[in-house]
């Protein structure tokens, strides 16, 4: 296959007028070929994507160069940074052989640049706190969380819909435990047992264990006010975009925990973001690290509203790449909307990973150029196989791509440096410090007490009524007990009998006898 004929099918599939990001040259026979450049559209980002690849294929480099690319673009990213090694973005790259080489072998000048970076953490620990309260989390994704059973999800619904209902703002877990605590026990019960259901008080006690083994976790801080709002996603500093670094190197062994969180700001963005239509570039791009561990284990009903967020989204102005290690960690009807492909070298090493690398190759367009399920396991580090849609919607060829080297440093920033750039952050000084407002576990508390109150005054007045009745009683008795009292009795019951038995008119007659002689 000639080298002339690849460069004209690649320039004809990634050329493109519009507004893109550049990604590497094609590869043709173990030969970098400079001129068959690989292009991706801004506006098809929007079109959602994928970035797979065994571990050390260089995934991490390959989100770090799109990202800096749409940054330059004027669009906004936020994306996690798994290890805490991105946070270099924010300076300049350090030029050394191998990306001298690179750029070489692209036949592209290397020009070094720092990015706008703004770093957060889930923990407070390691950047701007990122918040949300329990509410706006909702029951579907906290139940991922507690990892809850259908029936203790149930119950979790109850108490936010009683707390929606009774306008009680369940901020954070104090909140969420009060609430289930009230409506387990006392007037609570009472009070939903027809309209919501009894709750069972062992089914409340497994949801409360399951928060209180959250809470020891250290990762409580994560519910509660101020809440993230969104609208900060979207800075932007001299016309680049602002890259957003959620980093979760503190809390690597809770991953369902910053996972399901990433969604929960996706949901947030469907929700307030009004509808853009096709822009000619996206308004953000959300990288989801660790894709698989959204999925794992997941109910329906969580699947359920990430499939609608992934469909609706995108006419939002917002574009989600998923990055993992394998096609298949994520669900086919979620892969079925992800129309732009990066996969680096799959390791083919156990049946398991032959049987993926066949349904992986399945995915792709197939290629005159290549023997596919060969190829993938013989692509090199900064090598990926790539397949996008073009500025018509219509998938690329596939293409073995060398990717160009990222600009900015590729590693952590150091530690004063790292601690410099958060003390001259706005977004760190604006969520340092949590709030707490009137929420439902004062309301409740509240409630509580003024129903203890009154429980008190009834008891206490009918504690009055019984003690009156008594006295009352006992001066009735005194007076019947008295002399007088007695003696009149007597005579009545004499009268009574007398005119029962007569001797009362005989006694008369005789006294009148005798006193007439």
């Amino acid at each position: 296959m000639s080298n002339e004929k690849f460069v004209t099918t690649i320039n004809a599939a990634y050329t493109t007028s519009l507004p893109s990001i550049y990604l590497g040259a094609g590869v043709l026979n173990n030969e970098i070929i400079a001129d068959a450049k690989v292009s991706l559209p801004l506006r098809m980002m929007n079109r959602h994507g994928l970035v797979t690849g065994a571990t050390g294929s260089g995934k991490t480099r390959t989100l770090q160069l799109m990202a800096e690319q749409l940054s330059a673009a004027g669009v906004c990213v936020f994306m996690p940074d798994m290890k805490g090694d991105l946070s270099g973005m924010a300076k300049e790259g350090t030029v050394n052989d191998k990306i001298t080489e690179r750029a070489n072998a692209l036949g592209i000048k290397y020009s070094s640049s720092g990015f706008p970076v703004e770093l957060y953490s889930l923990t407070g620990k390691l950047g701007a706190q990122m918040r949300a309260t329990v509410s706006e989390f909702g029951p579907a994704l906290l139940s991922k969380i507690l990892e809850l059973n259908d029936t203790q999800t149930g119950v979790l619904n109850i108490l936010f819909k009683y707390a929606d209902d009774k306008k009680l703002p369940v901020v954070d877990f104090a909140d969420l435990k009060k609430v289930l605590n009230y409506l387990t026990e006392g007037a609570g019960a009472a009070e939903i047992k027809s309209d919501y259901g009894k709750i069972s008080g062992a089914t409340a006690s497994t949801i409360l264990r399951k928060i209180v083994a959250l809470e020891q976790q250290g990762v409580d801080s994560l519910f509660g006010e101020t809440s993230f709002d969104v609208e900060d996603l979207f800075e932007k500093v001299d016309g680049r975009g602002v890259i957003s670094l959620l980093n979760v190197a503190d809390i690597q062994n809770q991953p369902a925990i910053f996972s399901t969180f990433m969604l929960s700001l996706l949901a947030e963005l469907y929700q307030r973001l009004p509808e853009a239509g096709d822009l000619d570039k996206p308004k953000l791009i959300f990288f989801l690290d660790e894709a698989h561990l959204l999925f794992s284990d997941a109910p329906k009903a969580f699947m359920d509203q990430i499939d609608q967020i992934i469909r609706l989204i995108r006419s939002k102005g917002v574009g989600i790449f998923f990055c993992t290690q394998l096609t298949q960690d994520v669900p086919p009807n979620v892969l079925a909307q992800l129309g732009n492909r990066v996969h680096h070298v799959i390791r083919a090493f156990t049946p398991n990973d032959v049987k993926a690398l066949k349904e992986t190759v399945k995915t792709f367009p197939k290629s005159e150029f290549y023997e596919m399920e060969q190829q993938f396991t013989q692509l090199g580090t900064g090598q990926a196989f790539i397949t996008v849609l073009n500025e018509k919607g219509i998938p690329t060829a596939t293409v073995v791509t060398h990717l160009a080297p990222p600009a900015s440093f590729m590693g952590p920033l150091g530690e004063s440096e790292y601690k410099s750039h958060l003390s001259s952050s706005d977004m760190y000084k604006k969520y340092k410090d949590a709030v707490d407002p009137q929420s439902a576990f004062e309301m409740l508390e509240g409630r509580m007490k003024e129903q203890q109150e009154e429980a008190e005054e009834a008891k206490e007045q009918k504690a009055q009524s019984r003690t009156s009745s008594k006295k009352e009683k006992s001066t009735f008795e005194e007076v019947i007990s008295s002399p007088v009292a007695k003696q009149v009795g007597r005579e009545l019951v004499r009268g009574v009998f007398g005119v029962l038995f007569g001797t009362t008119t005989r006694r008369s007659s005789s006294r009148r006898k005798g006193g007439l002689f």
